[in-house]
């Protein structure tokens, strides 16, 4: 009879493929009991947390920022991007300070000096926190792509901000002495502009690009879709009788369906339009600019439109959704107002103003009258 020798304890298949590295499972023997197995699991899952760079390196990791950077702005959903000039302005400052840095080789104190060094030159705190929260968006993006490892991410993690959080937020809303100052004094397309933000909340971008197809007459609404707001949410914007008035006195371009234009031209950009903004403040009395915070800029309006809408009695729920924002907690799954209860909203905020611009004429007829 022939004995067989008993075989000795199977290698754990478990501990065969516990590491995971990268995306990928790279086999490793760690004993014999399921025990060991699981005890080496854990050690490397803490290895993963501790120390991003224990991920495995991907051949591009020995990029530069000015390499990583253009191949950031040739993605198609960054050059949608309606910030794409900016975005693009600020990581060529960037590449000029680590353009020829390794991205691997980035530590948080480099971030550091690169922020102390642009306060030095005059930048803004808050400039400096988008450009580095800009540059933190790519290197995050390449970091999901394998482009880069975590040791860039965490650099880009553990940096402060420079601004306290909300600390330079402004408080400017216009008085409803000075809309109807501005609006005597401004020139068209100016004075067209003035009304359609006072009387919608819509942003200046908004406004400019807006088209005659986007106005829904027999609704009385303005459709703007995902792709034409800043939120990328579709937006319904009710028309009351001030902004009916006003678009059906505009001349329509025969070349193009733009409806707010400048010698017969689209307004391509905003540059034009502030500057009318702030000779209209100036010749109305109003002090203009942005660092100040007793001064008014244009984006004041859409600060003084849900202002105002609150002195009416407008709900949250109905500001929030006609300027744009999204609805919070709950009422972000459980609220769908109609377009019915959006003109109804908007139809109490004009009564409001028109009591108020009633007041404000009033009282310049009294002055006159003393005089």
């Amino acid at each position: 009879m022939t004995l067989r020798q008993p075989k000795g304890p199977k290698k754990s298949s478990i501990g065969l493929a516990i590491a995971c590295l990268g995306g990928k499972q790279r086999r490793e023997p760690v004993g014999f009991a399921i025990e060991e197995a699981r005890a080496a699991e854990g050690k490397r899952k803490a290895q993963k947390y501790e120390n991003p760079g224990i991920l495995e390196k991907v051949p591009a990791e020995r990029m530069t920022f000015s390499e990583l950077i253009d191949w950031y702005l040739t993605l198609k959903s960054v050059q949608k991007l309606a910030s794409f000039k900016r975005v693009k302005c600020v990581l060529g400052s960037f590449a000029k300070t680590f353009g020829n840095r390794i991205v691997s080789s980035l530590k948080p104190l480099d971030l550091e000096n690169y922020q102390e060094k642009r306060l030095e030159l005059g930048r803004a705190p808050a400039t400096v926190d988008m450009e580095i929260s800009l540059a933190k968006t790519m290197v995050t993006k390449a970091f999901d792509n394998d482009l880069v490892d975590g040791r860039t991410v965490k650099a880009f993690r553990v940096i402060k901000r420079k601004l306290r959080k909300a600390a330079n937020a402004r408080r400017r809303i216009l008085g409803v002495e000075e809309y109807p100052r501005l609006l005597d004094i401004s020139p068209s397309p100016l004075r067209s502009i003035l009304i359609m933000g006072v009387n919608t909340g819509m942003r200046l971008g908004e406004i400019r690009a807006l088209r005659w197809p986007q106005i829904v007459r027999e609704k009385q609404v303005i459709r703007l879709e995902a792709g034409d707001t800043k939120e990328r949410k579709v937006k319904i914007i009710p028309l009351n009788h001030h902004v009916r008035k006003m678009l059906a006195s505009l001349p329509r371009a025969i070349h193009h369906d733009y409806v707010f234009t400048y010698q017969n031209e689209p307004i391509r950009t905003p540059g034009g339009i502030k500057k009318a903004f702030q000779t209209a403040c100036r010749k109305a009395g109003i002090p203009h600019g942005q660092k100040e915070p007793d001064r008014v800029i244009f984006h004041d309006i859409r600060r003084t439109v849900k202002t105002w809408m609150l002195s009416a009695g407008v709900d949250k729920a109905h500001r929030d959704l006609i300027l744009g924002h999204s609805l919070q907690g709950m009422d972000a799954h459980y609220l769908s107002p109609s377009v019915e209860d959006l003109h109804r909203a908007v139809a109490q905020y004009t009564a409001w103003l028109d009591a108020q611009m009633q007041g404000v004429d009033q009282n310049v007829d009294q002055e006159a009258l003393k005089d």
